[in-house]
């Protein structure tokens, strides 16, 4: 008598998510009609999901909170759930990615249905996002996989090494990642920092994220080693896969992102430039031009959903000879035509010598529409501030010293978004700001190719 042999476990199950099926309907070979049967849509689109490495073996929420986003769109949403392979090791796992997992439905599709691979793309997350470049390369040939998105795509046993053994432009028709948590910890990083796609997006410069907190990190490290990392990368890591989520259910408002060669020269508004594409919208609907070159472009984002900010340039030109470098510090409050935003931290990059123009940037988390007016404060402390009001009541300074005090007229502004050029001037004549006072400019009429001249 014949034992009958136990099932042998999938490596990798492939998931369908219509909207009946939440948690999601398997389809594959071994499963006749299951295409049919789990509502797959020849005539639309294909997006599959790719996780990553997992330490628990378990999918992690935000894979239902993106498959669920990308239903609202007219797509088949999938996913290649490979958690026996990914359930490792880490090194082990990075092994088990090279197997092209996500190949498989994409070939069921073209034989069952005629189904383009062109219309298929792949959205991979940390080793998930390698998985999907392999899975790319693999298929290759004469007609690539359409797009392949990598969120943060994992740095270690990847940092470094050559496009065929990581995510690389050639896998896909067209490739984009974005990189949020590339800081190194313990001699590694977490996300890769080499470019990997066509276009490479870098959020608050791609090391790490608004709201989350390192501290939490050394604090969890010290306590229970390496077991803790997983939980205290969460946040910056996964920031990626919330930003891809947020311009699916954010349509409205499209996070802008602007090529650059670093975020020091991002963060002097330095690359707010949307000529011969410069710019591009982060995340689901990027513009999607492959190019020769990978390009990394930069942006600022809020510390939570919706992450949009709006980025503006300013440029100040300081005309009085100074006895010492200073280094003020500064807020600025500006009104539109629909909001007001007050005291924004004005960060320069350097100290203030003698005649010579700063540029720096600024980011709003509103709208304000046109803006109209602006109000430059020198701040100081209380005790300076106060001093320094005194001595103005009782000694006749005259022209002022030039150690504490400095000269303006105009500050020069472009908008990120909107690419708009305006220049602000002084309200009243009196041109020296001291330390505790306040300067109105209001928008003033320039020569436009002088002003152009000066943002190129």
């Amino acid at each position: 008598m014949e034992t009958k042999k136990a099932p042998q476990k999938t490596e990798t199950r492939f998931l369908l998510f219509p909207a009946e099926h939440s948690r999601g309907c398997e389809i594959g070979l071994h499963l006749p009609g299951s295409l049919q049967e789990c509502g797959f849509n020849s005539s639309q689109p294909l997006v599959l999901i790719v996780h990553g490495w997992s330490v628990d073996g378990v999918l992690e929420s935000w894979v239902h909170q993106l498959a669920a986003a990308l239903r609202t769109r007219p797509v088949n949403v999938g996913l290649a759930d490979w958690l026996p392979l990914a359930h490792n090791h880490y090194a082990i796992a990075v092994r088990n990615a090279r197997r092209p997992q996500p190949a498989h439905p994409v070939a069921l599709f073209q034989d069952s249905v005629d189904f383009s691979r062109s219309n298929v793309h792949l959205v991979g997350y940390s080793l998930g996002a390698h998985v999907s470049g392999f899975a790319g390369s693999y298929l290759g040939g004469r007609q690539k996989i359409g797009r392949i998105t990598g969120l943060d795509a994992a740095g270690p046993l990847f940092e470094g090494t050559s496009p065929s053994e990581r995510l690389s432009p050639d896998d896909a028709e067209f490739v984009d990642a974005i990189h949020t948590f590339t800081r190194q910890h313990i001699g590694l990083s977490v996300g890769i920092k080499h470019p990997v796609a066509h276009y490479d997006f870098y959020p608050n410069g791609g090391a790490f994220q608004p709201g989350c907190h390192l501290l939490d990190f050394y604090k969890h490290f010290t306590q229970h080693g390496l077991h803790a990392i997983p939980q205290t990368i969460k946040c910056a890591h996964e920031r990626s896969v919330h930003l891809f989520i947020d311009s699916l259910l954010h349509e409205d408002m499209q996070s802008t992102s602007y090529q650059c060669g670093d975020m020091a020269s991002f963060s002097r508004g330095l690359c707010l430039n949307c000529k011969k594409g410069r710019c591009n919208s982060l995340g689901y609907h990027v513009h999607q031009e492959p190019q020769a070159k990978s390009k990394s472009l930069f942006l600022v984002t809020r510390a939570q959903a919706p992450f949009r900010v709006y980025h503006y340039q300013f440029k100040i030109q300081f005309i009085n000879q100074m006895e010492k470098p200073i280094k003020p510090t500064f807020t600025m409050s500006l009104l539109g035509t629909k909001e007001e935003m007050q005291q924004v931290p004005v960060m320069l990059s350097e100290r203030i010598t003698s005649n010579k123009t700063y540029s720096f940037l600024v980011t709003l988390e509103l709208d304000i529409g046109e803006p109209v007016l602006l109000k430059l404060k020198w701040e100081h402390s209380t005790v300076w501030a106060s001093v320094w009001n005194t001595m103005q009541a009782v000694i006749p300074w005259g022209g002022g010293s030039r150690s504490s005090s400095l000269r303006l007229r105009t500050i020069r502004a472009k908008a990120g978004e909107t690419q708009q050029r305006m220049t602000f001037c002084l309200e009243n004549k009196d041109d020296l700001f001291h330390p505790a006072q306040e300067k109105i400019f209001v928008r003033c009429e320039v020569n436009s190719k002088a002003l152009k001249r000066k943002f190129r």
